[in-house]
């Protein structure tokens, strides 16, 4: 076997294999196991160290071995290594065990009585692996049946979409603790002095040219009143600032520039300027439409209705 593998294909072969053994079973996300756990860079750096000393070892060992012996073992062991390898023993006993084919010698004992023309028939086995590959479809057929036909298993269509609904559940889990995967159907209004602070950094630097300080109003409309043009509320603003505003005159996306959760808090500092009354505010945009939140109006819907 090591006349077959010689030693600079046998360490870098076993090495790679630990290697990739380790790299599959240590969870190290985006980057390669030995770069995040340094313990495995050094695991690894000793296991070479380790596998080509054994390596050296055995070869010193063979050697002196090999210097003890007498001319003719000598001789024995050397015509013993110049065996080929397809002709060792160790080859053909596994062939015959896979095979259990007869030598020609040996053919008269499987001779069938049946002659066409002077051709005559053997009467070989079947190959043991070819007979073990047949024996172990006909278990897996068996145990597929009573899993699936008699105990009524999931279909691949049922698995599917079982994985496909646990999937979502996962997704839907990851998006609570991803901020930075903010949507408009997640977002929601932030009050806290920390995040309006942020926002309001964020929209003094990309904001006033357009809009003010104040929100009062320049190139863009006023930020201060009721009147929105593509909606108000915390999600319609997020909206509009993540895809821009009306085509060709309308602000642009912000989204390439500002992550969804910086967007979050900007847009919830504009809605904090609601009813401030800047100085010499701009009149409303004619397109603008006043804004009520979706549950105010349904509660006074509902109020309508008792009252009548």
């Amino acid at each position: 076997m090591k006349k077959l593998i010689p030693i600079y294909v046998r360490v870098p072969l076993i090495f790679a294999i630990v290697f990739g053994a380790l790299e599959y079973f240590i969870d190290s996300g985006n980057q390669p196991a030995f770069i995040k756990f340094p313990m495995v860079g050094l695991f690894l750096a000793v296991f070479l160290f380790l596998l080509i000393a054994i390596e050296i070892v055995v070869s010193a060992v063979d050697n002196v071995t090999y210097h003890l012996l007498t001319e003719e073992q000598k001789k024995q062991l050397d015509e013993a290594q110049s065996v080929p390898f397809t002709e060792s023993t160790f080859y053909k006993n596994i062939l015959n065990k896979l095979t259990r084919t007869k030598t020609i010698e040996q053919e008269s004992d499987v001779m069938l009585d049946h002659n066409y023309d002077g051709i005559r028939e053997l009467d070989n086995v079947l190959p043991p692996w070819w007979v073990y590959l047949f024996y172990g479809t006909i278990i897996f057929g068996a145990v597929y049946l009573v899993r699936f036909q008699i105990m009524d298993g999931n279909s691949q269509e049922q698995e599917f979409q079982m994985e496909m609904q646990e999937a979502k559940v996962a997704v839907a889990e990851y998006m609570k603790t991803a901020p930075d995967m903010m949507s408009k159907e997640k977002v929601t209004l932030l009050t806290d002095a920390s995040s309006l602070a942020a926002g309001k950094t964020i929209y003094t630097t990309n904001c006033v040219a357009c809009h003010r300080p104040d929100g009062g109003g320049q190139i863009g409309p006023n930020l201060t009143d009721k009147y929105w043009i593509l909606g108000g509320g915390i999600k319609n603003v997020f909206n509009t600032l993540m895809e821009g505003g009306r085509d060709g005159k309308g602000m642009v996306s912000w989204k390439a520039s500002i992550k969804p959760s910086d967007i979050q808090k900007v847009a919830s500092y504009v809605l904090s300027l609601q009813g401030s009354n800047p100085k010499d505010p701009k009149p409303a945009e004619p397109e603008a439409v006043e804004w009520k939140e979706e549950r105010v109006a349904a509660s006074l819907d509902s109020t309508k209705v008792a009252v009548k």
